[in-house]
């Protein structure tokens, strides 16, 4: 039986358990066998390992032996694995997907934006260590449905829109366009939008900065905060220099980036 706890860092429920049970879902019997026993020899929490060579039967298998974590290709014949929940009755979305991917770098940023795990092909042993063990901190708090929704539309587009930000209650998504700035806090990250006064998540800002350097729109003045270009409300040259946003939040800008910004900024029309 699952028991939970709360983990005071980050608000999620941490699933205590002495039989954990993986599904692994792949068309391929080589890749199966393969995870198999990294998740063997790399995840002692999981006891129970099922397999199934196609979506249709790994559905099956999630009904009559409900596993906490399944793992989850993409590209299989029939069914692609971004199908999964068109099978599955909502109250039984009570898993955490793991997908494996031989995608490119563009559908790797589409998983990280929308809070969702992966395994890039050929997988290593510190990846699976590392995805299960960030797994098993979202069970209880699944969400599963609206995250896999987010990434198919991330899919789906040219543009990226939105991003997942893990928070006490789950995950919550924000569209780029009503985030004003991050600042560093330590190991957090304060997250500032247009309609909450502030988020505080438990990612350093160097998580945000590298998931988001394909943004324009989003800009490192200083090492401690990443802004939005378009919340600026003004540049003011006293002291040095600074910007102020939309918000009155004052940020810092620093020395070697002080020409870079005045160039950027006065692009913008």
């Amino acid at each position: 039986m699952l028991q939970h706890k709360i983990n005071l860092l980050t608000g999620y429920k941490v699933v205590l358990t002495n039989n954990m049970k993986a599904l692994i879902i792949d068309d391929e019997k080589k890749a199966r066998h393969v995870l198999r026993i990294l998740v063997e020899e790399n995840c002692p929490k999981i006891t129970q390992i099922f397999e199934a060579e196609d979506l249709l039967s790994g559905v099956e298998l999630i009904k009559s032996q409900e596993p906490s974590i399944v793992f989850l290709d993409i590209e299989m014949p029939e069914h692609s694995g971004l199908e999964i929940l068109n099978f599955i009755e909502k109250e039984n979305h009570n898993f955490e997907i793991i997908f494996t991917t031989a995608y490119s770098e563009y559908a790797i940023q589409a998983f990280q934006l929308a809070a969702i795990d992966y395994l890039l092909k050929p997988v290593r042993p510190s990846q699976v260590k590392e995805a299960v063990n960030k797994t098993i901190a979202f069970l209880g708090n699944t969400q599963i449905n609206k995250r896999l929704a987010e990434l198919k539309t991330s899919l789906s587009q040219a543009n990226f829109s939105k991003i997942g930000l893990p928070v006490a209650d789950g995950i919550k998504f924000v569209n780029f366009n009503e985030i004003i700035m991050f600042e560093a806090d330590g190991m957090y990250s304060k997250i500032t939008t247009i309609n909450d006064s502030e988020i505080l998540i438990s990612k350093p800002l160097k998580h945000f900065i590298e998931l988001l350097k394909n943004q324009n729109m989003f800009y490192r003045p200083h090492r401690s905060f990443l802004i939005n270009l378009s919340f600026i409300k003004e540049y003011i040259k006293k002291d040095g220099g600074y910007i102020v946003m939309d918000n009155n939040k004052t940020v810092s800008i620093s020395k070697d980036k002080k020409d870079e910004f005045l160039t950027i900024v006065s692009s913008i029309g």
